[in-house]
């Protein structure tokens, strides 16, 4: 391990075993703070693992931090979630981004002022891993410009630890944007509830978005109403229209209509249409905007379509095809071609001559049972849905399926470990009445 390692910089990282397998990737550091103006210790990573429980990784069991992967030692790993103690602070939740007083070197003066980017921890002769160096961006005063960065001794800094209402976001902004949007929710549950919502803000429209998604409802709607009217309608008509209506229908009826007044008429319409059909079934839970092509398309240029980066996989795993218009609702709905059946056929064929038809599309008010039996049943990612003039008006995926069958407040962490506890007292209890 290197003499000095910056905390920030492990975050996102893999953290293996010494086996190599995988254990979960970091997420945060654990200072314990200490008595007078000695340096805060680090005692710990939080590493969150399979299914987003977090766990606390003892400082004491890595054996290396590079820029590639945290290893730990042999050993039992205690998997119980972790819970932040009185005397504790994690770096990235509560000391990147505050602001913070440099003194001097000769420590006359007042000193200036800046916000931490970054903190240097160093191994000592106790083996105790203790915050020594501070990176931190100078305030200029001018807000159209950033101040240069540099790294000053942990006792030239004032402000580090304790209260504060002056903790900023840009750099716990940029660690969450290099993550995938689910465990950047994942990190936003972690966060207090003021903190979160000040984070959330600060994420660009379409990061907000794509977070909101994967969000539980009852945080999408709390992060929502802190937003003005405004930004909340921009944010919405960057979500997909499926999750904009599921999202808007958690909210006062006065409210939807406000939100769906400000937005761009042609995003508001699709996620209208949505929120008419009944709940549970195939209208209210398909997405309006599947890929759909003209017959006459040559599979060259339906294969240029399904690569654009901003499809999801199980909508970009088949196109479907339909009589002009290629928009929902569309013109007569033809046939579906699957993309593997693209990457099998010369760019030259015209999809026309490809199509399925032996799979009979679903109805709006097909119910979500009978979908997933239809689904399971022909081994479907995506199933087309048509009205009575049989135009296609939109696709259900796998994802949409999923996310209405599992309890709806899956994506909550809290609840799902309460209901891991659930089921480990009654596994317990089943082996006691065994014995």
């Amino acid at each position: 391990m290197g003499s000095r390692v910056y905390l920030a910089r492990l975050a996102a990282l893999p953290v293996f075993d010494p086996n190599g397998d995988r254990v979960g990737r970091v997420r945060d550091a654990v200072l314990r703070l200490r008595t007078t103006n000695r340096p805060p210790q680090v005692v710990g990573l939080v590493a969150e693992m399979a299914l987003r429980r977090r766990i606390f990784l003892p400082i004491g069991r890595v054996t290396s931090m590079d820029a590639e992967a945290v290893v730990l030692s042999t050993g039992m790993l205690n998997l119980r979630r972790f819970e932040k103690r009185p005397n504790e602070l994690l770096v990235l939740e509560e000391v990147l981004d505050r602001r913070v007083t440099v003194e001097p070197e000769d420590r006359q003066g007042p000193g200036t002022t800046g916000t931490v980017v970054d903190l240097g921890m160093e191994l000592n002769r106790n083996n105790e891993w203790l915050i020594t160096r501070v990176a931190v961006r100078q305030h200029t005063g001018r807000l159209a410009r950033r101040g240069h960065t540099y790294q000053v001794e942990y006792d030239r800094i004032r402000g580090l630890v304790g209260p504060t209402d002056t903790q900023g976001t840009s750099n716990l902004v940029a660690l969450l944007e290099q993550m995938r949007p689910a465990d950047m929710a994942n990190a936003l549950q972690d966060l207090a509830d003021a903190r979160r919502n000040e984070v959330a803000a600060a994420l660009s429209d379409r990061t907000l978005a794509d977070v909101l998604e994967e969000l539980p409802e009852h945080d999408q709607v709390e992060i929502l109403i802190q937003l003005d009217r405004e930004r909340a309608a921009d944010v919405l008509e960057r979500m997909d229209p499926d999750d904009a209506a599921d999202l808007l229908a958690e909210l006062p009826k006065a409210e939807q209509a406000v939100l769906l007044d400000l937005m761009e008429p042609e995003e508001a319409a699709p996620v209208r249409q949505l929120m008419s059909y009944t709940p549970g079934t195939a209208g209210s839970v398909m997405t309006s905007e599947p890929v759909i092509l003209t017959p006459d398309t040559t599979v060259a240029e339906a294969l240029a379509r399904i690569r654009e980066p901003e499809l999801s996989p199980v909508v970009a795993a088949q196109v479907f095809v339909a009589r002009a218009p290629s928009a929902t609702p569309s013109g007569k709905y033809l046939g579906m071609v699957h993309f593997q059946r693209l990457l099998r056929e010369p760019p030259s064929s015209i999809l026309g001559g490809l199509i399925e038809t032996d799979i009979d599309p679903l109805q709006p008010e097909t119910n979500l049972t009978e979908i997933t039996r239809r689904m399971a049943t022909y081994d479907m990612v995506a199933m087309p849905v048509v009205d009575s003039a049989y135009r296609l008006v939109g696709a259900v995926t796998v994802d949409d399926v999923l996310d209405h069958s599992l309890p709806r407040d899956w994506r909550d962490r809290d609840a799902q470990d309460a209901r891991d506890e659930a089921d480990a007292l009654l596994r317990q209890a089943r082996t006691e009445m065994g014995s």
